[in-house]
């Protein structure tokens, strides 16, 4: 095997771990994402649910 093989060997093993890693993070990415729009969207519903607890205190 010839210095130019293991170079482009090594080359294509250090391009395949950073495109797992790239990958990875985009996963975790993702993740964190959606637990953000899950802990939004219950947050939001808390405040409906308080504006319309008001609401009805307000008219009785």
């Amino acid at each position: 095997m010839g210095i130019k093989d293991q170079f482009q060997g090594k080359a294509n093993e250090l391009k395949d771990k950073a495109q797992k890693a790239a990958q990875d993070a985009k996963d975790e990415a993702t993740e964190r994402s959606g637990r953000r729009k899950e802990k939004r969207d219950e947050a939001v519903g808390q405040a409906d649910k308080a504006r319309t607890e008001f609401d009805d205190n307000w008219d009785a």
